[in-house]
């Protein structure tokens, strides 16, 4: 009897039915069309392929961005029985010669393979002469000059059109803008592809944005809520990467750095610890995270502000990928704003290109200020509309109070005019608030109308103006002066009181961390010790198979045994995410833990 795609998501994968539009986009690339696949990540995209792959006549080849992340997908797909491999530059010559008789035999069901090798003339050349089932371009948005992680050797991808005719080729990615898309359609040539375009929504993830004050005490209290978690920090620096983590060592976290600079086994091994093991934090650049397959990251937090949505979209969908809850957490200040607006000036970028990155950090900016449903302004940029409010979002939760700032503005705006637009922030300030300081006098500020104007409202009051009227377009920091604020054309109707400005009140954040929401299953005393053990036993077997707890079972896998008990392999069989094979190889295992476990009341 011939397989159908049911059959092996229940057979192989262990799974009783499709998520969202997954048998949609199996069904098209098995009748041979073309396919543009966005899915939030952990929506399932790797299916889209893998099973079509598995039914159709030949091998599934799959372009992926990262060579280190390679062996831990094939290795996770060859323990449901999928024969999988790669080809990259890892391999010695004699292991490469045996990937090429294994295909040119028949005996794959995929092939993982890097960008840059697959173009390579000899490598194109033979893998042209082979059978291929379907061709997967995994991370799609790098091939776009509009997307948020382009990358040079995915342009080349054009050709696949002309070397594999009649072979289905479907691109794959979580993030990318409607101008991302048609990029990627242009560019890769698909023909007259199926769009799937799923809810980019991940409801799980509670959204949560603080002004910046003192970066490490902030990540201190917010990491209260998650001891034992497994999470990522983003930083924007490799410096600050090493030493967030250090710091966080001091602090009893088991944290580790990961940036491009580190040595690659350095970077290898971090890697494999935060993959392998419960409970390690990684302080990471955006150099780390593509590919990340890890279920049970319970937390994103950003210390510096991303250049883009799409780039915080995508960095913090990294987080409750098995659908418990997780947080998003980021701190920005005004020095965020002026060094991503400096980076992008100094950028040697196209005056077009140039001009994208400064619309798309503005529209990040404004995502932060803004006073409404954060999730709903987020799908928004993403193309999807939303009426409803999340409720589980940081202005939801404690809506942000506004104030009529239009006489503050105006202040502030003068200072800037009156000092000849050549300062920054603290000067600024300075003079508002009448301070006296060397710099004040030497240049006569002292004598300005504006001097000592603002001494109603503090240092960080005044910040706070400042950010939100560079960050609504009044002010701009100008590079070619160091960093000044200089007045933009928007600026003058609202000194000449043509309109007037609202702007949000900064929260004092009360110290403390939040109260941890539970993520584990609610446990009775019970069924602490069953639960343990069934972990225990995943971390056994993984170890025994060399390979990530989470590829053995997931988290909710472990939690539906824990409920249901089963003392069969037939009762095994039906929790989901329990296919065959792993009924096969694990199944033993699992049954004698629970048999041993007192009976629940």
């Amino acid at each position: 009897m011939n397989k159908t795609p049911i059959d092996l998501l229940r057979d192989v994968f262990g799974f009783d039915s499709f998520l969202g539009q997954q048998s949609q986009v199996i069904d098209a690339v098995l009748n041979g069309q073309d396919a543009m696949v966005l899915m939030p990540t952990g929506g399932g995209k790797s299916l889209c392929y893998q099973i079509p792959a598995m039914l159709g006549t030949g091998t599934g080849m799959v372009v992926s961005p990262l060579i280190a992340l390679m062996q831990d997908q094939v290795s996770a797909l060859r323990e449901v029985g999928i024969r999988a491999t790669f080809l990259n530059s890892t391999l010695n010559a004699k292991r490469q010669r045996q990937v090429f008789e294994q295909l040119e035999a028949g005996e794959l069901d995929l092939l993982y393979l890097a960008p840059e090798r697959l173009v390579q003339a000899d490598t194109l050349d033979r893998l042209t002469a082979l059978n291929w089932s379907v061709i997967a371009i995994d991370e799609a948005h790098c091939v776009s000059q509009w997307g948020h992680d382009f990358r040079h050797d995915y342009l080349s991808l054009g050709q696949l059109r002309e070397r594999f005719p009649g072979v289905a080729r479907i691109a794959l990615t979580a993030t990318a803008t409607m101008a991302t898309r048609n990029d990627i359609v242009e560019r890769l040539q698909l023909d007259h592809p199926a769009w799937f375009v799923s809810s980019f929504d991940r409801p799980n993830i509670r959204y949560q944005v603080d002004i910046k004050t003192d970066s490490r005490v902030q990540l201190k209290h917010f990491l209260a809520a998650h001891r034992g978690h497994a999470g990522i920090v983003y930083c924007l620096s490799r410096k600050k990467t090493e030493e967030i983590a250090a710091w966080l060592v001091g602090e009893g976290v088991d944290a580790l750095p990961y940036h491009a600079g580190l040595d690659a086994d350095v970077r290898a091994a971090n890697q494999s610890r935060f993959i392998n093991e419960d409970a390690v934090v990684m302080v990471a650049t955006i150099a780390f995270g593509m590919g990340i397959d890890k279920p049970d990251v319970r937390f994103v937090a950003h210390l510096d502000l991303p250049k883009n949505i799409e780039s915080y979209y995508q960095e913090t969908g990294r987080a409750g990928r098995d659908g418990e809850p997780a947080d998003a957490y980021m701190v920005y200040g005004l020095q965020d704003v002026v060094r991503l607006g400096q980076m992008v000036e100094q950028s040697e970028a196209s005056g077009e290109h140039k001009q994208s990155q400064r619309s798309k950090l503005d529209a990040v900016l404004g995502w932060c200020e803004v006073t409404t449903c954060r999730r709903r302004h987020l799908l928004a940029y993403l193309g999807e509309k939303t009426d409803a409010d999340c409720g589980n979002c940081d202005i939801c939760l404690v809506p942000p109070e506004t104030w009529d700032g239009t006489v503050a503005a105006q202040k502030l705006l003068s200072a800037v005019y009156r000092t000849g637009q050549r300062f920054g922030a603290a000067h600024l300030i300075n003079v508002l608030r009448g301070a006296d300081t060397d710099k004040i006098r030497q240049h006569g500020h002292d004598n300005l109308s504006v001097y000592g104007i603002g001494r109603d409202r503090d240092m960080m009051q005044w910040r706070s103006v400042l950010r939100q009227l560079v960050v609504r377009g009044y002010l701009r920091s100008d590079h070619t002066r160091y960093g000044a604020y200089v007045l933009t054309d928007s600026s003058r109707p609202l000194l000449v009181g043509e309109e007037t400005l609202l702007l949000r009140n900064d929260p004092e954040r009360k110290r403390g961390g939040k109260k941890a929401r539970r993520v584990a299953p609610e446990l009775s005393d019970e069924d602490i010790p069953l639960w343990e053990e069934l972990r225990a036993c995943r971390k056994r077997l993984a170890d025994e198979h060399n390979v990530p707890p989470y590829v053995i079972f997931h988290d909710s896998t472990l939690k539906a045994m824990l409920k249901a008990r089963p003392t069969t392999e037939d009762e095994l069989l039906a929790i989901n995410g329990v296919g065959q094979t792993k009924l096969e190889r694990y199944g033993d295992d699992f049954l004698a833990a629970i048999a041993l476990a007192p009976a629940s009341e």
